[in-house]
């Protein structure tokens, strides 16, 4: 859901100002739609501790900013291929350490080996493709050959 706030003001001109508004509380279904994933994910990562709503009266998920921008943390670590453990551990750090530079340390150590294994595997996808490049011309001369030898 995307809040608006319209500000008019009326002196010698008419100014029409639009701006989105981060609302400071979600339901888990508001922030399923805005992320683009189930409800049963934001209540698994709460399961893991990586999101901790608070409670309604009426027992319902109340959901802050801080697990609004931690969700979004999660879903880009794990777009980047990071485990949850691993995202679990960075943002616990910054928690650790307002400053940040605990997180900043962990993230750049945990990137930069999230890259050697992205060139690791595209090495090894290289490989693959170059066999089945040779694979592949090898059936083709060979189904030449059949189709010549049939005329």
């Amino acid at each position: 859901m995307i809040f608006l706030e319209v500000n008019v003001n009326v002196n010698d001109k008419v100014k029409v100002e639009i701006r989105r508004v981060v609302p400071c509380m979600y339901k888990i279904r508001e922030l399923a739609e805005e992320f683009q994933v189930t409800t049963r994910t934001i209540r698994y990562y709460e399961e893991l501790n990586l999101l901790t709503p608070k409670r309604s009266s009426g027992n319902q998920r109340i959901y802050t900013k801080r697990d609004h921008v931690r969700l979004k943390l999660i879903l880009r670590g794990k777009r980047y291929g990071f485990t949850l453990e691993e995202i679990k551990e960075m943002i616990g750090l910054f928690e650790e350490d307002s400053t940040g530079t605990k997180q900043l340390s962990r993230t750049i150590l945990y990137g930069e080996k999230k890259i050697e294994e992205i060139e690791c595997r595209m090495s090894e996808l290289e490989q693959l493709k170059s066999e089945m490049t040779d694979m592949l011309t090898d059936l083709k001369a060979r189904l030449c050959q059949k189709s010549l030898s049939q005329k």
